[in-house]
């Protein structure tokens, strides 16, 4: 069955239009603070819903190809492991960094958990663009 990438794709374009404009310091010096908090805010909910997507069609894409027994249960890191062995990603810590910023925007929202969820974004986007293309590669 091979899987529909659409949304991964879109929420992954999302993110990168959001950092984008997050990253044009022309743009954000013209802007209150108020409005430059709006920004970070929509670079961070882009960043949950597409990690969301990403771990989830990870797991959709093990469940296809393995089988749900391998994939039913499995922890976070046990699950980027999967997905390592069968090269959909390449670091399973960097993965897991995701993850914990994830959910430190779930259970706290403060200043600075706004600014280093802001920061793991950044880096997350790399990888959140490799990982429609591991996909497709290795759709069935």
């Amino acid at each position: 069955m091979k899987l529909d990438l659409s949304s991964l794709g879109k929420a992954v374009e999302s993110l990168e239009k959001t950092l984008r404009v997050a990253d044009d310091n022309t743009f954000m010096s013209r802007l209150t603070e108020d409005q430059k908090e709006a920004v970070r805010a929509g670079v961070i909910q882009n960043f949950e819903f597409t990690y969301e997507l990403c771990w989830k069609f990870m797991r959709r894409w093990l469940e296809v190809n393995l089988g749900s027994v391998y994939v039913a249960g499995v922890a976070r890191r046990q699950l980027f492991r999967l997905s390592a062995e069968h090269r959909l990603v390449s670091d399973v810590d960097r993965w897991m960094e995701y993850h914990d910023a994830r959910s430190e925007t779930a259970h706290t929202y403060d200043e600075n958990t706004a600014e280093d969820v802001f920061e793991t974004a950044h880096r997350f986007l790399a990888d959140a663009q490799k990982l429609p293309e591991a996909l497709e590669a290795h759709n069935a």
